[in-house]
C-alpha cells in the first residue's frame, strides 16, 4: 500500500465519521506493532494538511517486560516531529506474576489502556487513536457472536463518560494485510510483542476461523464489513 492510499483510507474514515474537531489533541498509543506506527504515520502526515487544525502526541505504555528497547520508537517519532512519552508501568509482573492469570489478556488489555488513559489526560489531550484496522472489525464482530452470543464490535468512535476522553479508529478502512505491507515498504521500526501470551488469543482463533472461510469465500472480509456498516450496529452511522 502506498502513501497515498494509506492517507486515503485515514481521511475518509475520519471524516465519514466525524473523528476531529478543531483543537482535539489525540494521543496515539505506540505498542511497536506495524499498526500503531503506520497510524502515527498516516496521522503525522494528514496533519500537516487536513482542513480541521489538530495535534498528536505518541505515548508507549511499557508494560516492564525485559528487553522492551523504546529507542528506535523514539527516533522514529522524532523523525515525524511527534512529541514522544513512555508511560513505565508493571502491567506485566502483576498480570503474570503476582495475580498469574491463567487467561491474561481481558486483564492485561484494561491496565494497558487505563494506563494510557491517565497519560494522555496528563499530556493535555481530549481523544486516544486505536490503530484498530478492518481485520480487527470483523475479528470483533466474529468473537462477539461466538463467544458472547451477541451482534456487536466496537465502534469507530467511542466516548468513555467516566474519564471524558473519546477512541477513534481512523484506520478501519485498511486490511491488515495493506498495513504490513506499508510497514514493510517503509521500513518502519516494528517491534516483536514480548507479551510471553502472544499469538495465542481468542483474537487469533477468530482470525483463524476468517483464514477458513477466506478459501470458499475470498472477499469474506469485505463482506462482513459491509454488513456491519448496514446492520444498525451502534456508532456505525455515517455522518
Amino acid at each position: 500500500m502506498k502513501s497515498q492510499k494509506l492517507l486515503s483510507y485515514t481521511r475518509r474514515a475520519i471524516t465519514d465519521y466525524d473523528m476531529i474537531s478543531p483543537g482535539d489533541k489525540i494521543a496515539i498509543g505506540i505498542s511497536g506493532g506495524k499498526d500503531s506506527l503506520t497510524l502515527l504515520y498516516a496521522m503525522s502526515k494528514l496533519k500537516k494538511f487536513y482542513p480541521i487544525p489538530f495535534e498528536i502526541e505518541a505515548i508507549t505504555v511499557d508494560l516492564g517486560f525485559k528487553d522492551f528497547d523504546t529507542s528506535r520508537l523514539k527516533e522514529y517519532c522524532e523523525s515525524l516531529g511527534v512529541n514522544y512519552t513512555v508511560c513505565k508501568t508493571h502491567i506485566g509482573e502483576i498480570v503474570f506474576d503476582y495475580r498469574k492469570e491463567p487467561n491474561p489478556c481481558s486483564l492485561c488489555s484494561r491496565m494497558r489502556k487505563g494506563a494510557l488513559n491517565d497519560c494522555a489526560a496528563e499530556l493535555g489531550c481530549n481523544k486516544i487513536a486505536y490503530a484498530h484496522h478492518k481485520d480487527d472489525v470483523v475479528d470483533s464482530f466474529l468473537m462477539s457472536m461466538l463467544y458472547e452470543g451477541r451482534i456487536h464490535t466496537f465502534s469507530p468512535v467511542t466516548h468513555l463518560e467516566k474519564s471524558g476522553v473519546t477512541l477513534i479508529r481512523p484506520l478501519i478502512y485498511a486490511l491488515e494485510g495493506e498495513i504490513r505491507a506499508f510497514a514493510r515498504a517503509n521500513d518502519l521500526p516494528v517491534c516483536k510483542s514480548p507479551c510471553p501470551a502472544d499469538g495465542v488469543t481468542k483474537r487469533q482463533e477468530s482470525k483463524d476461523i476468517i483464514d477458513e472461510l477466506k478459501v470458499r469465500v475470498p472477499d469474506v472480509k469485505d463482506r462482513i464489513f459491509s454488513s456491519i456498516e448496514g446492520a444498525g450496529i451502534d456508532g456505525w452511522s455515517r455522518h
